[in-house]
């Protein structure tokens, strides 16, 4: 007698297939956003590097002038973006550390498609403007004794080479803070700044 006995099939592999499939999309929907994340930021940092080196150039500018005027450097020049004091109470955030600075071209653009300025200011790191040496009001500048070595030459014109000869100490080296910024598009706005040493 042939027996019509049928089993019951259980089948485990479709629920295991489609628990894969639903694994491997939801990785291929990460790799995606995950290579979009990483193409955003690539952009993002070689736009900041490009404004950062734009920015530079004002710096660039502003201590060429300070090296050409290093004589005349005790009063304001806000036509060539020069202040001869430093509120520290004024971040570069405020307004007012921006009073008397002075916009440039910026040279990535020449063409001046954004329509956007590299803007500088030159404050010299002194109370007061007027001589560094001033005593009526005092003046208090942030200053740093000239190195009277030379490497690699002999003395200094006007010193002694001789071991126990006497080393006068030349004038002291005033400070000078040159800031420059750029405000890019897409809010990409860069700030530098660079600290110069000039004889008083």
């Amino acid at each position: 007698m042939i027996s019509s006995f049928r089993q019951k099939q259980s089948g485990v592999a479709l629920p295991v297939v489609l628990i894969l499939l639903v694994v491997m999309l939801l990785g291929s929907l990460y790799l995606i956003k995950s290579s979009n994340s990483t193409s955003m930021t690539t952009s993002n940092l070689a736009y900041e590097s490009a404004q950062s080196k734009a920015v530079d150039y004002g710096l660039l500018i502003g201590t060429n002038w300070l090296n050409a005027n290093a004589g005349a450097l005790d009063a304001d020049s806000k036509n060539n973006g020069y202040v001869a004091s430093l509120d520290t109470t004024k971040g570069v955030a405020s307004k007012e550390f921006w009073d008397g600075s002075v916009k440039i071209d910026n040279p990535a653009d020449p063409l001046g498609a954004d329509g956007k300025q590299i803007e500088y200011v030159i404050h010299r790191m002194c109370l007061l403007p007027g001589p560094f040496d001033q005593v009526a009001p005092a003046n208090s500048c942030v200053q740093t004794e000239s190195n009277p070595s030379v490497m690699g030459n002999g003395a200094p014109p006007g010193q002694s080479q001789a071991s126990d000869g006497i080393i006068l100490p030349g004038p002291p080296q005033l400070h000078y803070v040159v800031t420059a910024r750029l405000n890019g598009a897409r809010g990409g706005n860069v700030i530098n700044q660079v600290v110069v040493l000039i004889g008083a």
